[in-house]
């Protein structure tokens, strides 16, 4: 009975600690990501006055960092980001992931920032999260050398996408889909 006792004790004290450490790890995660979050607005407000007060009269934006490779045919990346809608004043933790098809070589370091200009844009984009755009880009920098930045349009008008390209060698021409879904452990989902 005492050695029962003790063993619960004992599992229960060790899920205490795992359980700190997991929410420790998280917290460290969520603020990797608010900082890369407010790097990049800064970078953007230099390079861009005007999206400073795009972004205050959207209904919301997002920030994400990716990393994607393309060798031959094949190419994938993934990475993190963070939506924030301003009307609610809530963050949103996301997790993206890319895959493409098509003729490349090089690896893609890049930052983006959409910002919504449309409600169900929005709530679309946190609770379905899927975009799938065809692509044909180049960008080739390495170092000091060389520097971009990127700007399109999605969603007809609705979402503005700003694309920072950070450091690397990209040249291809691909079909990119690209997955964005809610970060259960960052949000507590």
């Amino acid at each position: 009975m005492i050695r029962t006792i003790f063993t619960v004790f004992i599992a229960l004290a060790f899920l205490g600690v795992s359980g700190a450490a997991m929410a420790d790890k998280a917290e460290k995660k969520r603020q990797k990501i608010l900082s890369m979050r407010q790097k990049t607005l800064v970078e953007l407000f230099e390079s861009r006055p005007q999206a400073k007060a795009e972004i205050k009269d959207a209904e919301g934006y997002a920030v994400f960092s990716n990393v994607g490779v393309q060798v031959l045919l094949i190419g994938a990346g993934g990475g993190r980001g963070v939506v924030h809608d301003n009307k609610s004043d809530i963050d949103t933790f996301m997790k993206m992931g890319t895959a493409s098809v098509g003729i490349g070589l090089g690896i893609k370091d890049f930052r983006a920032v959409f910002i919504f200009h449309d409600r169900k844009a929005l709530d679309s984009f946190v609770n379905k999260g899927w975009d799938f755009a065809g692509e044909a880009d180049a960008a080739a920098k390495g170092g000091e050398k060389g520097g971009e930045i990127g700007e399109g349009a999605s969603f007809r008008k609705k979402v503005s996408v700003y694309q920072f390209t950070k450091n690397g060698l990209a040249l291809q021409a691909s079909l990119h889909g690209t997955k964005y879904w809610k970060d259960k452990k960052l949000n507590g989902d």
